[in-house]
């Protein structure tokens, strides 16, 4: 779990860097409160006109799904601290994660500002383009090793959290937008459109899974807005069977994904170990 400490000199970019990263974490936490209607804003559930209430499309997660960002701001923040400790400012890791993790900062004030204002079309490229991001950033995780246990937990484990909601957060997002625009499905029933997004997000998770090598993060959020999806569908308006079940079985599948790689990950690390 551990790599030698960077020798290279700090520089003043690597400050810039820093101070980045800690000013994006400030501008996140503000949006957040705005977007939770704690600092004068509107509940991200009741702006632009309820299109991302618990029950305004089959896909969208209960309303409980969304106590998951609270873990997720204070993983940030913590990160924001950590990155900003002497030790790792000359860190090559940390120099390649710091600007991507800002950028994600910022582009999550920026989508709650989008829904703030109105503008859910809006939302949908930023979403996507947040989504895009975390992924920049998750493959640093897995291409440079973590140099602490509390690295791996502080860096690896909030990008993996990150990650794993925003997949669910863009699917809702994308139906909501097309929901609110008017979008027919093209005679296709709700339900058939339901049941199959809900199984392209377990299809993206399960190949999260498999690419991460069963790290666990991303699981546990992903799971976590499936299992939420599930809840809403079998038990609020609209009620959907259909979909809670195909979440559910989403759910399955991912937690089964995510053990059989893990499982093949360290089979293989032991086999090498034996070499």
């Amino acid at each position: 779990m551990t790599t030698p400490a960077s020798t290279t000199t700090s520089t003043g970019a690597d400050l810039t860097r820093q101070l980045t990263v800690a000013a994006s974490a400030l501008a996140a936490v503000v949006g957040s409160f705005v977007g939770s209607g704690a600092a004068g804003g509107t509940p991200i559930q009741d702006a632009a006109g309820g299109a991302l209430a618990a029950d305004a499309t089959l896909v969208a997660p209960g309303g409980g799904a969304f106590a998951i960002w609270t873990l997720i701001y204070l993983g940030l923040v913590a990160y924001a601290v950590w990155q900003f400790l002497p030790a790792q400012r000359t860190a090559s890791r940390h120099r390649r994660l710091g600007y991507p993790i800002a950028a994600s900062l910022l582009l999550n004030a920026a989508w709650i500002l989008s829904i703030q204002f109105d503008l859910l079309w809006l939302s949908v490229p930023v979403i996507v383009l947040l989504l895009i991001v975390l992924i920049v950033a998750f493959r640093v995780c897995r291409t440079s090793p973590p140099t602490s246990n509390l690295d791996a937990v502080v860096t690896d484990g909030t990008v993996g959290l990150y990650l794993g909601w925003v997949c669910v957060a863009t699917v809702a997002n994308i139906t909501a937008a097309l929901v609110a625009a008017g979008f027919d499905g093209w005679g296709i029933p709700p339900e058939a459109w339901s049941v199959a997004v809900v199984s392209l997000a377990g299809i993206v998770g399960i190949a999260l899974a498999i690419w991460d090598h069963g790290r666990i993060a991303p699981t546990l959020s992903l799971g976590w807005g499936l299992a939420w999806v599930a809840v809403a569908r079998l038990s609020d308006a609209p009620e959907s069977m259909a979909t809670g079940i195909a979440a559910i079985i989403a759910v399955v599948a991912l937690t089964i994904a995510t053990v059989w790689a893990r499982t093949a990950d360290h089979g293989r690390a032991s086999a090498t170990s034996r070499a």
